[in-house]
This record gives C-alpha cells, sequence and structure tokens, in this order.
C-alpha cells in the first residue's frame, strides 16, 4: 500500500496538481527590488527571479508596480514577452519610465489555451528576461507548469488573473491581491515563500 501511494502522489505532482514545498534551505532567495521599499518589505525583498508571481485585480491593474522592473530588466539582452495584455503598450510612456521598447516582445493569441502555450514556450526559450501573461481562467495544473518553466529557464513570470481566482489553489511563489485605494493601490500579500501571507499596504503610484 506505501509503494501504492508514493506512486498516486508521484503522479499527482508530475501532472501539477499537488505541490511540494520546499525546507527553509532550499527557498529560493535571489530576487529584484520592486521599486517600492514597503512592497519590497512585504514579498521578501522583492520579486522573486526564477519564479511565478500572480497578480489578482481588474482589468490588469497593478501593472504600475511593475514598471521599475521593467525599467531594469530592459537593460538585459533578453526579451520582455507581453502575451496577452488588456492593451497595446503605449512605447512613449514606457520610454518615458526608462524602459527599452526595443526589448518588448508583444503576443497577441486568439485563444486562451494559445496564450497559455506561448507565454510557457517563452519561458523555456532561455530568451525572456520576463513573461507577463493576462488570462480570465487557468487550471491549477498550468499554473503549475509555467511556475516549473520559470524556475528551469531562471525566468521571471507575472500572470495577472481576475479577483475571483483568490479562492483557487497556486504554486506561484507570490501572490498580490491588488485594488484601488484613493491616489495609489492596496496590496495584500496572499502567499509569499519563507513568509506569511496576509499582510496588506498603501502604495501611492497610479493604477
Amino acid at each position: 500500500m506505501k509503494a501504492e501511494a508514493q506512486a498516486g502522489l508521484g503522479e499527482l505532482l508530475r501532472q501539477g496538481v499537488l505541490w511540494r514545498g520546499s525546507s527553509p534551505g532550499q527557498t529560493q532567495t535571489a530576487v529584484v527590488s520592486s521599486g517600492f521599499t514597503a512592497l519590497d518589505e512585504q514579498i521578501g525583498g522583492g520579486w522573486p527571479e526564477g519564479a511565478l508571481t500572480e497578480i489578482l485585480s481588474r482589468q490588469g491593474l497593478g501593472f504600475s508596480l511593475l514598471l521599475p522592473l521593467l525599467a531594469h530588466l530592459s537593460r538585459r539582452q533578453q526579451w520582455l514577452a507581453w502575451v496577452n495584455p488588456p492593451h497595446v503598450p503605449y512605447a512613449p510612456a514606457l520610454e518615458a519610465r526608462r524602459i527599452d521598447t526595443a526589448r518588448v516582445l508583444l503576443v497577441r493569441a486568439r485563444q486562451g489555451e494559445q496564450g497559455l502555450w506561448a507565454a510557457e514556450q517563452a519561458l523555456r526559450s532561455g530568451n525572456c528576461a520576463l513573461v507577463m501573461l493576462w488570462a480570465e481562467r487557468i487550471s491549477v495544473a498550468r499554473i503549475r507548469r509555467l511556475q516549473l518553466a520559470a524556475e528551469e529557464a531562471g525566468c521571471m513570470a507575472v500572470l495577472f488573473l481576475p479577483l475571483q481566482h483568490r479562492q483557487q489553489a497556486s504554486v506561484a511563489a507570490l501572490r498580490l491581491q491588488i485594488t484601488p485605494a484613493g491616489n495609489g493601490l492596496q496590496a495584500q500579500v496572499l502567499k509569499r515563500r519563507a513568509g506569511w501571507g496576509g499582510r496588506s499596504l498603501y502604495i501611492p503610484c497610479c493604477g
């Protein structure tokens, strides 16, 4: 029975239905500063490298939190892949934030599954510093695949999802819920590696 149970767990892990946590010594610690001191303090020092981050919001709200990261990563000789963004990137605005638009790769997919496939391939290519994907729905197994692809390639991945996905399980290294608040954003840390979720903070920036 023990051997059968182990085989069954192994199959579930392979499918991405289950996630096995790491011990503290195995935790991924490489991060890139978000550019927001208060946010860095709550998410473990910055955006996790070689890992998947989920941002739960309405219509991609919270993208502005990634602008300093995009400026930093665009200095690398790698692509910044945007898969199915809700709006066409506005080059002058990006350039004003010191983002090299020559490194921006825009991917439009007609169907949701095509977008998920494109994001996974971009992560595995080894040619991207960051892959951002906007999706309306996604399975736990697919999230697991994106997380594994990010880990294997050492690439940063950001997945934007609607707020209703908060109740869905996820193996992402970092999960944030973003909502509008006054002239800025309210960010709640739902999950982070080597730390507790549940913290909420106000970030005075445009949404």
